[in-house]
């Protein structure tokens, strides 16, 4: 089952790029394309930066360093929570054993 591709024009950094995606994946296409774009702007803004490549490859860095720490975050919380139920599940367990003992 192959989703319907549909041709997207997105603008970033003052051209025009069309991508086809799966028509459900249009929003988040634009919305994508429209971060980008934003990103790119401030880089250039910023007047360290000089050349389109060499913006597009800052943004593609400071976007992938946003992601790997969100990433590493999201596993951090993961761990804490995995924790917490694992002593939550040990306390179950010796309550259960203190309350299989004074039934004997």
């Amino acid at each position: 089952m192959s989703a319907e591709l549909q041709t997207v024009r997105v603008h970033i950094l003052d051209k025009d790029y069309q991508v086809a995606c799966p028509a459900e994946q249009r929003d988040a296409l634009v919305e994508s394309a429209r971060y980008l774009d934003q990103q790119m702007r401030a880089i250039r803004q910023s007047g360290k930066v000089i050349g389109l490549e060499r913006i597009a490859v800052m943004a593609a860095l400071n976007i992938t360093h946003e992601l790997i720490q969100r990433g590493e975050q999201s596993q951090k919380g993961s761990q804490d929570v995995h924790d917490r139920l694992r002593r939550l599940s040990a306390r179950i367990d010796d309550t259960l054993s203190n309350y299989r003992q004074i039934e004997m």
